[in-house]
């Protein structure tokens, strides 16, 4: 079954990512990676606001109040939307000058998980890791290239997590007391022309995955691999996606103009665009982290 997409907000963004339903705010959140800035979309108003810093922002969780924890190029920060101001929290013991955060989420005991990478996309050179409340970090995943999408299971007993470059989903099981993850299967592969980048997940256990290179959102099913539903959009470059809304029955997706000649976006103009679409499922709402 396919559905069309429709324009949510033009932000031609280079590189739009980690969508985020503020319930408290009645906002939607997302970043642009590369101009250093998060945008807030009033879900009542229509009105959006943007956040100007002064490094790479890849990632946003809800923290306390009007608080957001950040991954940065740079490491983790708290930043209060009130007084627009930066709280650094973990340095993380990485490279800042040639790698920076990527995508991330909250575990069900309020645990940052964070993703890096190598700017250049270098092979290997990446991380994910685990932040503990008290700031405690641990390396879970070595040599990951491009660490993306991860989402957690409805029962809480499996990590689902993209390394981009390889095509996969993986499937790890989790145990939520301690945190530890183990390798269990790989539960979706794509084929050779397009990476899996940001996912979400719905109330019924299936993943919605950001298709790179695939012009649209793929809902899938994790125990066959079967992609059940596609949500289609005008540009090729989707990077990430969030159920939104007051009953979470919407999902945002946001994409990207990365690396796009003058003549890629006169074909695809509304690269790095903000999207919305209606998909007759709703999602579960995120983790608050405790940082």
């Amino acid at each position: 079954m396919k559905t069309k997409a429709e324009l949510l907000f033009p932000s031609n963004c280079t590189l739009a990512e980690s969508p985020l339903w503020h319930k408290e705010r009645n906002s939607c959140f997302w970043v642009d990676i590369e101009g250093c800035c998060i945008y807030e979309y009033n879900w009542l108003t229509k009105n959006v606001k943007q956040y100007e810093l002064a490094q790479r922002v890849s990632l946003i969780v809800q923290g306390k109040g009007d608080e957001l924890i950040l991954g940065l190029q740079g490491g983790i920060a708290r930043y209060n939307l009130a007084t627009q101001s930066l709280e650094w929290i973990r340095g993380m013991d990485v490279n800042w000058k040639t790698h920076r955060c990527n995508d991330g989420g909250c575990d069900s005991k309020g645990r940052l998980w964070v993703g890096t990478m190598e700017l250049t996309h270098k092979t290997g050179a990446g991380a994910l890791y685990c932040i503990d409340a008290d700031g405690t970090v641990e390396k879970k995943i070595e040599n990951v290239s491009i660490s993306n999408g991860m989402v957690w299971s409805n029962d809480n007993k499996r990590l689902y997590y993209i390394d981009s470059p390889t095509r996969r989903v993986d499937s790890y099981l989790y145990d939520v007391g301690p945190g530890d993850i183990k390798f269990e299967r790989t539960v979706i592969h794509l084929d050779k022309n397009v990476m899996p980048d940001g996912m979400t997940i719905d109330e019924e256990g299936m993943l919605w995955v950001a298709l790179w290179g695939g012009f649209g959102v793929g809902r899938f099913d994790v125990s066959s691999g079967e992609m059940l539903s596609f949500i289609e959009l005008p540009v090729p470059q989707v990077t990430s996606c969030a159920f939104v809304g007051e009953k979470l029955d919407q999902l945002l997706i946001t994409t990207a103009r990365e690396n796009m000649t003058a003549a890629d976006i006169s074909k695809y103009p509304q690269s790095g665009n903000i999207f919305i679409a209606q998909v007759g499922v709703r999602g579960v709402p995120d983790h608050h982290c405790a940082l």
